[in-house]
């Protein structure tokens, strides 16, 4: 039998300072040598334990400080997300702007050398030869995946490489012969070529807002051609033809691409540079029997020109004809194609604007309204082509 003295409490040791035991089983605490005693004293097997500071915290506690780190793992994940759409942010605005600067200055360097070479041929297949020059540079170096291409792909391939190469062909007579703001006003009609061969070769009927869009973009781009300081007919057939070769492209694009498999399917960058190769070997005979081979410092000294000076600008016009159009390609893969279509609109714009302050091109106000009105047009194309015919109903 336990006598009253085992019942007793006891006074805190002078050199220990009290804290707080716990129970093991249970969440009773009480003061630790006193509380020793008192288990000892009633037969208790219990063990005390000290208790922490966190162990002091009750399970609602624990869930708050849960809760408290998962919601701060949220905030930075979401700051984490932030970060980094704000860097794909600026990384497509910085591609945008490159894309639109090398095309500024491809048409600058272009018009100069036009309007002092008139040989739109020589002038395109330098073009071409720069491009396959980067292209194989960037095979060889590993910069670019060499594609592994097979006869089949090649031949599909082969009539896409016809109308590009008529296409920048025809761009560049239109160039020679027009200001470069008429030359861009008259391209605004793409969509409506679009439109038309889609419908003819593909079946793909547009809706009755794309039609009517196409109503602005017709009306714009004669209003602007009547009132033209630089029209001729040259000019405006050449910059026609490049609207119907280009959209050919992209039909045919569609209808005669092989089916390849996922190992050996080509991005759009390695598409483009076999083009660019293949329009390189489709002109370079053309060039020799039409306009001979004259983009040499022989001929050029023998016409009196400045040699240095047209060899440097071709050499960037091409630079960045082949730059401007491998950014669009690269712009494409990352968004969807009404955003480039609105991108290629205002760029347009850009183009139409710089050249005529940069050449200091005479615009009237009524020509000025045309152009308006037709790239307003493009721009609502480019809305309403989002816009897909309500399936019939049987």
């Amino acid at each position: 039998m336990q006598t009253a003295a085992a019942l007793r409490p006891c006074p805190a040791h002078p050199l220990l300072p009290a804290r707080p035991l716990r129970v093991s089983s249970s969440s009773a605490a009480v003061p630790a040598r006193c509380g020793a005693v008192a288990a000892r004293g009633l037969g208790l097997g219990a063990r005390l334990l000290p208790v922490s500071p966190d162990r002091e915290r009750t399970t609602g506690g624990a869930s708050q400080r849960q809760v408290a780190c998962g919601a701060a793992a949220g905030d930075a994940a979401k700051a984490g997300e932030e970060s980094g759409g704000l860097l794909k942010t600026l990384q497509l605005g910085a591609a945008f702007g490159l894309w639109y600067l090398f095309n500024i200055y491809f048409n600058i360097y272009n018009k100069q050398v036009l309007k002092v070479f008139p040989y739109p041929i020589n002038i395109t297949l330098i073009q071409f030869t720069v491009g396959s020059a980067v292209a194989a540079f960037m095979w060889a170096t590993g910069i670019l995946k060499r594609p592994k291409i097979s006869g089949a792909q090649l031949f599909a391939i082969l009539p896409l490489a016809v109308v590009h190469t008529l296409g920048n062909l025809f761009t560049n007579m239109s160039l020679g012969k027009v200001a470069v703001s008429f030359t861009h006003t008259i391209k605004a009609m793409e969509p409506f070529f679009s439109v038309l061969l889609s419908a003819l070769f593909l079946g793909e009927l547009p809706t009755i807002w794309v039609v009517l869009s196409l109503l602005p973009i017709v009306g714009g781009v004669g209003l602007a051609s009547l009132t033209e300081a630089s029209f001729n007919w040259a000019g405006f057939w050449s910059a026609m033809a490049s609207n119907i070769t280009f959209q050919s492209r992209n039909v045919l694009s569609k209808k005669l691409m092989v089916k390849k498999d996922k190992e050996e399917s080509l991005d759009n960058i390695n598409l483009f540079s076999i083009i660019t190769v293949m329009s390189f070997f489709i002109l370079a005979p053309v060039t020799f029997f039409t306009e001979g081979v004259k983009i040499t410092p022989t001929f050029l000294q023998s016409a009196g020109l400045n040699v240095q000076q047209v060899l440097t600008r071709s050499l960037l016009a091409a630079l960045c004809f082949h730059a401007y159009q491998q950014v669009s390609y690269m712009i494409l893969a990352v968004v969807s194609p009404v955003t480039h279509s609105v991108g290629n609109c205002v760029k347009r714009v850009v183009v139409i604007v710089t050249s005529v302050l940069f050449f200091k091109t005479p615009v009237s106000p009524i020509n000025s309204l045309g152009t308006a009105i037709a790239l307003a047009g493009v721009f609502a194309y480019s809305q309403l082509k989002r816009i897909k015919p309500k399936p019939k109903t049987a």
